[in-house]
């Protein structure tokens, strides 16, 4: 069954509460550095206001832990939808109590108005029952929108749910879990996996979901250091999970009779320590000497994983190649992301880190999508059910 949508919902003269993901990084200067999570909420905001009806928008910001922490507020996130939209944004000073409900009784058709950050309670993130029957109060309808906080069973994407009788999927939420459907339903083949990041651990649900799937598997970042020592390998310093060595060794040999490939670094630039101005070398793929530490991908390995990527159909990749955040390192990843941008495939970048990276490169326009929710796009390609989904009403 389908997913109730804004389609599904009478939007004419009522007020939707709707759950965006406005977790954004601020600047120094207190603006928002990188507003790619709320542009994308943006047609469904459009779409309800267009409709005739107005908008009360909730999410969260950091992680303030229950308390009001005055960095972690939404006031630039309101002044940054404001431009976007072309229209003013209330910025309501809390998410609950009097000011909001008079904000909310208030509110007239074409209105919008962003409620202060939800995580300033506890209750939120412990789905406190009588925390989400305040939100759902304030509107008529309620819609998530926020991929990237879906996999958590929060008051205001789970909870909130319960208080409506047809809780609908924003149309950001609605074309992730149809893109990132089709990778586990009727992916075009071949489909390359591209999987980065420091720790195996994150991956290995991933990994085990999509071997049926995936004809290759690309493995870089800090990742590949446990899948090489399980090879025997000398990784130097690098990063490993030592405990996580058995369950690599496991996959290559499950690869191995099952016809699929699992590639790792062939080469890696190495440096002693993590810094803009560490003397770096490129060493090859299985002998790292002790003192230094793999930090990126290496030319051959480049050549090699980009030759999979440009005769792929499908291409999935989450997690960066090496520390791109640190000058000298940053390379692989970004050279990676444009031997994708240049494939024919349908590629998707799986939020985090790796779509950070692509608009970091300038891309990010190049691939065909990028997930807002890293953890979330990992989970429900893991096989995992979403709170924030499942909670939605069918069709």
């Amino acid at each position: 069954m389908s997913k109730l949508g804004l389609d599904d919902l009478e939007l004419k003269g009522r007020k939707v509460l709707v759950r965006v993901d406005f977790n954004v990084p601020l600047g120094p200067e207190g603006k928002v550095r990188d507003d790619f999570r709320i542009r994308a909420a943006l047609p469904t905001i459009k779409h309800i206001l267009e409709a005739g009806g107005s908008v009360i928008l909730m999410s969260h910001l950091g992680r303030p832990k229950g308390k009001v922490v005055e960095e972690m507020r939404l006031t630039p996130v309101a002044d940054a939808l404001s431009n976007l939209l072309g229209r003013p944004v209330k910025k309501v000073e809390d998410c609950v109590g009097e000011e909001a409900e008079r904000a909310a009784a208030e509110l007239k058709p074409g209105a919008v108005m962003l409620l202060e950050n939800l995580r300033f309670h506890s209750e939120e993130t412990e789905n406190d029952p009588d925390f989400a029957r305040r939100l759902a109060s304030l509107a008529d309808e309620y819609v998530n929108d926020a991929f990237g906080s879906s996999h958590r069973a929060h008051a205001s994407v789970a909870g909130v749910a319960k208080y409506f009788s047809r809780p609908a999927a924003g149309q950001l939420l609605k074309k992730e879990l149809e893109i990132l459907g089709g990778v586990l339903r009727s992916p075009e083949k071949p489909l390359i996996a591209v999987l980065g990041g420091a720790k195996v651990s994150d991956k290995i649900g991933l990994i085990e979901n999509l071997f049926e799937l995936a004809d290759s598997f690309l493995i870089g970042g800090g990742m590949a250091y446990t899948f090489l020592l399980a090879q025997g390998a000398e990784i130097g310093d690098s990063l490993v999970e030592s405990e996580m060595t058995e369950q690599a060794a496991g996959l290559l040999e499950r690869a191995s009779n099952s016809g699929k490939e699992i590639l790792l670094p062939v080469d890696h630039v190495v440096a002693e320590e993590i810094a803009e101005n560490a003397s770096t070398r490129v060493v090859p793929g299985d002998a790292i000497p002790a003192g230094f530490k793999g930090l990126d991908i290496g030319p051959e390995t480049l050549k090699l994983f980009a030759d999979r990527v440009g005769k792929a159909r499908t291409v999935f990749w989450n997690g960066p190649m090496g520390v791109f955040e640190t000058p000298g390192f940053e390379k692989g990843t970004f050279d990676l992301a444009r031997a994708l941008a240049e494939s024919s495939a349908f590629t998707i970048v799986g939020g985090g880190d790796s779509a950070s990276a692509v608009r970091q490169a300038g891309l990010a326009d190049r691939m065909s999508f990028i997930s807002t929710g890293g953890g979330a796009a990992m989970e429900f390609l893991e096989g995992k059910e979403l709170p924030g989904v499942a909670a939605l009403g069918e069709k």
